[in-house]
């Protein structure tokens, strides 16, 4: 998860350097926009690749509880 970190850090920047420069701001939170988005990207292809990972064999042989009689 460190590179969707390092690019919301660029989008942090941006924003930063947008407030400081409105001349040139609209650029600089399309910019912004840009690098969250790859954030976002980046945070879902993780959780995919973690997904695809198979159990572990004691997660596999854990039993669901039975259910309750009905009286």
């Amino acid at each position: 998860m460190d590179t969707a970190g390092r690019l919301r850090a660029m989008a942090v920047l941006c924003r930063q350097t947008a407030a400081r420069h409105p001349d040139r701001s609209w650029k600089l939170l399309a910019e912004a926009e840009f690098w969250e988005h790859l954030a976002n990207d980046a945070a879902r292809d993780h959780v995919d690749q973690c997904s695809i990972c198979s159990p572990l064999p004691e997660e596999r042989s854990i039993a669901r509880p039975a259910a309750a009689p009905v009286e």
